[in-house]
C-alpha cells in the first residue's frame, strides 16, 4: 500500500494488541483503502496526560511510526478486518523490520466509530493495550486511521509504540 495523505478529522477504535520488535512511518492523504487521517499530534497531548497521570515520562510523537500506524490501518480497511498480521510480508515484526525501534516495539489495533478520546479510553481499559500503552521502555508513538472503502464510517484504528 503506499503512503497517504492526512484530512484532519476525529479518530475512531476497537481493540487487539501485539508486541514485537522493528520500527514503521506515517503520511496524509486519501488511498485505494478509504481515507486516512494522521492522529499522532491530536494524540500527542492525550496520550501524554494519560503517561503522566502513571508516573511515566511523556512520549514523543513520531512521524516514522505514525507512517507504520496509517500503513497497517490501509491494509486492515483493505482487508476489510482487524489484525496484527494482514497478509504475506505484512507481519507486525516485517513491518516494523522497515522502521526504527530501538529494540523494541509494540502495536495497538482497534475498528469502530470512535473518537480519539474513546479509542484511547478502550485501550486504556484492556489489559494488553493498556501494557502497550504504559510501558516505560517506549518513548515514541504513531496513531492514525483509514476509513472502510465499504462504509465511510467505519474507521480502522493502529497505534504503534517503539523505544
Amino acid at each position: 500500500m503506499t503512503e497517504t495523505t492526512i484530512d484532519r478529522r476525529r479518530l475512531l477504535v476497537l481493540g487487539g494488541a501485539a508486541f514485537a520488535l522493528a520500527p514503521l512511518a506515517g503520511c496524509l492523504s486519501r488511498g485505494p483503502s478509504g481515507e486516512s487521517v494522521r492522529m499522532t499530534r491530536d494524540g500527542a497531548p492525550l496520550f501524554a496526560d494519560i503517561r503522566t497521570s502513571n508516573s511515566l515520562g511523556a512520549i514523543r510523537a513520531d512521524r516514522e511510526l505514525e507512517t507504520a500506524a496509517i500503513v497497517q490501518a490501509g491494509y486492515m480497511a483493505e482487508a476489510g478486518r482487524m489484525a496484527h498480521d494482514t497478509g504475506i510480508g505484512r507481519s507486525f515484526q516485517t513491518r516494523m523490520g522497515k522502521v526504527e525501534t530501538n529494540g523494541a516495539a509494540a502495536e495497538n489495533l482497534a475498528r469502530g466509530r470512535m473518537d480519539l478520546v474513546r479509542v484511547m479510553d478502550i485501550w486504556m481499559n484492556s489489559p494488553g493495550h493498556r501494557r502497550n500503552m504504559l510501558d516505560p521502555k517506549f518513548a515514541r508513538f504513531g496513531l492514525g486511521y483509514v476509513t472502510d472503502p465499504r462504509d465511510d464510517a467505519q474507521r480502522y484504528w493502529a497505534m504503534v509504540l517503539a523505544a
